[in-house]
């Protein structure tokens, strides 16, 4: 009896803590439920009140974007009752699912379009055929097109310090430094892709027959325009060069100067643009007689192998030795009689520098010459000329380009009217190069006793035309490189040449 009695007990006891133990099971489910119907309140809450404010802070927007916004809302709305329906039906214990698809319904959230309005991308205007738009509204970005990137080559005669500009490219100090000067380049981009375009529309109507004065003002009103000019920020940054035949460079045409282009005439179209003073100078020669091909060929080459030479360690004389050897590797024939085509040892490529076309170091066309180097960060204007004459050129006809003289400190002269002459090309070109032309554009008049003040004072320096023996022929192509730390770039290359 003792012992069924204890087994009883033990019984009993065991009863009433598995009871216990149910209880809290059963506790526990509730409780569980009633968080996850808490949470589902709090949600439709937060919901409720975000519409609400999304719907206050769009009361001006237009009415199409608020029935775009009301459909996305509503659509919203129609997907969180479905999914919690659908969750009540599955079992308020699986907590599991519910969870998995509580993050699924953030995601949708997030992916859901909830802007007031329909996105839209701006697109660059296109230009026009004639050109219309300014380069600076055809690319607002400020990202202007790249020129054509070169490496720099291995010196001939390498530095005594050692150094080498090679792997460039992949030197992180290298890149680094080259980002720091995006804005210099910028700016000679644009000003070179003016160019491409001024001289692209100009390559497609220039003929025989036409006035030269004429052709000059109408390339020069066009570039205007794509440059935008404005004062001595962007403009024009000297006189269109068209010399004619043995004529190789510095003419312009005067007021009264009726020229007319031939259809045997060989002309040297040189012209240049630039932005707050970073000047593109680039140039190209016009025949229409097939047979100066060869003339074009020898120098369009020359001016290349000129540019491949070129680069940060390169000695000058060594950029115009090779210059020569490609020019006067090639012959020109002109009716039955064969002309060695050569080098105009006194004309050269230069430096160039802010708002200073010549800057200082020459780069020479022949054999010879400084050994001085070129140096990281540089501009410079290759351009070669070739001649069928004697390959030396001289000071003939009338005078028409001019230019302030980059170092003179302060000005002696004592006439007023050469003293209002002098402050107007100070306002207007600085000390960039200018022609009579632009000065009777100006509204000038009778300043040829007050120009000439100023050059006999070393105010102002005349440029007259270049010229070789007459009956010969000459021609020129000229590119702006930059040698940047990284690479060199030709940044006045054209799909033309």
């Amino acid at each position: 009896m003792a012992s069924n009695n204890l087994l009883e007990e033990e019984q009993i006891q065991n009863d009433i803590e598995n009871s216990e133990d149910d209880e809290i099971d059963e506790n526990g489910k509730v409780d569980d439920q009633s968080v996850t119907k808490t949470k589902k309140k709090r949600k439709k809450k937060k919901k409720s009140k975000g519409q609400n404010t999304t719907n206050d802070n769009n009361t001006e927007i237009d009415p199409v974007q608020n029935g775009t916004q009301a459909i996305s809302t509503l659509s919203i709305q129609q997907d969180d009752n479905e999914k919690e329906e659908e969750e009540e039906v599955v079992g308020e214990g699986d907590e599991t699912k519910s969870t998995t698809k509580k993050k699924n319904k953030k995601k949708k959230k997030t992916t859901t379009p909830v802007a007031n309005g329909i996105s839209t991308t701006t697109s660059s205007p296109q230009q026009t055929n004639p050109p219309s738009i300014p380069i600076c509204e055809l690319y607002p970005d400020g990202n202007y097109p790249e020129g054509q990137i070169l490496s720099h080559p291995t010196p001939k005669n390498p530095s005594t310090d050692g150094l080498l500009a090679i792997n460039r490219m992949t030197n992180e100090e290298k890149r680094m430094l080259d980002m720091t000067q995006i804005e210099l380049y910028r700016e000679l981009r644009q000003a070179a892709e003016c160019h491409r375009q001024t001289r692209k529309w100009v390559m497609s109507w220039i003929e025989p027959g036409m006035k030269m004065i004429d052709i000059c003002e109408r390339l020069e009103n066009m570039n205007r325009k794509l440059i935008k000019e404005k004062g001595l920020e962007a403009g024009l940054a000297f006189p269109t060069g068209c010399s004619l035949n043995n004529c190789a460079a510095h003419y312009t045409p005067n007021n009264g100067d009726n020229t007319i282009l031939q259809h045997d005439d060989v002309c040297k179209i040189d012209f240049g643009t630039h932005i707050n003073g970073r000047i593109i100078d680039c140039a190209w020669t016009l025949a229409f007689n097939p047979k100066y091909d060869q003339l074009l060929k020898a120098v369009r080459e020359a001016t290349n192998t000129g540019i491949q030479t070129a680069g940060i360690d390169v000695r000058l004389c060594d950029v115009g030795e090779a210059i020569q050897e490609v020019m006067e590797s090639h012959e020109l024939e002109l009716d039955g009689k064969l002309f060695p085509i050569k080098s105009i040892r006194n004309l050269q490529g230069h430096l160039i520098g802010q708002y200073h076309i010549h800057a200082g170091k020459s780069v020479p066309i022949v054999k010879g010459g400084e050994g001085t180097r070129m140096e990281e960060g540089e501009i410079y204007a290759i351009e070669t000329f070739g001649s069928t004459g004697k390959g030396l050129v001289h000071d003939d006809m009338e005078v028409s380009h001019y230019m302030k003289n980059f170092d003179a400190e302060q000005v002696s002269v004592r006439n007023a009217k050469a003293k209002q002459l002098y402050n107007t090309i100070t306002k207007n070109f600085g000390t960039l190069a200018f022609c009579r032309r632009w000065l009777d554009r100006l509204g000038e008049s009778k300043y040829l006793l007050s120009l000439k003040s100023l050059v006999d004072a070393d105010v102002v320096n005349p440029y007259p035309p270049l010229c070789d023996i007459k009956g010969c022929y000459t021609a020129q192509f000229e590119h702006t490189i930059i040698l940047r730390p990284t690479c060199k770039e030709v940044v006045s290359r054209g799909d033309d040449y």
